[in-house]
């Protein structure tokens, strides 16, 4: 099984590429993560709710792109699932005695997902209703993943 993750925009921030950047090098021994960014689009000033969703559209159409049907999705959102790390292992631990070819989790951009992205999602997951910012979630969300196999191999990390 391979774990990726789809991001839409750019990761700017030196010192969240370093954070990301030793969670992946501490994985290559487990699951391997691929980090895969996906250019945002420009979001007109002042745009309309109909431009909005016209932007939301493109993107997932894009995200769409990267995913293949037998991938299992899991998607970042405000109103998912909310999960402790002992349960985001389970799962992840369920789709791979399952068979799944790739576990791809997926971070939105800064208007969200389309409802074709939402439809196609396995899981849809929280980490809470703070907001945060989508470049240090996806630090968040790497340490995660990281703690999931960690768990699943029985190790002390995630105490």
């Amino acid at each position: 099984m391979k774990l990726k993750l789809v991001v839409v925009g750019k990761l700017k921030e030196k010192y969240l590429k370093q954070g990301i950047d030793e969670y992946k090098k501490r994985m290559t021994t487990m699951l391997p993560l691929e980090v895969i960014e996906l250019s945002d689009e420009k979001i007109p000033d002042k745009a309309s709710d109909k431009e909005k969703e016209l932007v939301k559209n493109k993107e997932g159409q894009k995200i769409l792109e990267k995913i293949s049907p037998q991938d299992k999705l899991i998607v970042l959102a405000i109103k998912g699932k909310l999960m402790t790390s002992e349960e985001l292992a389970e799962k992840m631990k369920d789709f791979e005695i399952y068979g799944a070819q790739n576990v791809v989790f997926l971070i939105g951009g800064s208007l969200g997902l389309s409802d074709d992205v939402y439809k196609r999602a396995d899981l849809q997951i929280s980490f809470g209703r703070f907001t945060l910012p989508h470049q240090l979630m996806r630090l968040v969300l790497v340490e995660q993943i990281y703690r999931a196999q960690m768990i699943n191999r029985g190790s002390e990390y995630h105490k």
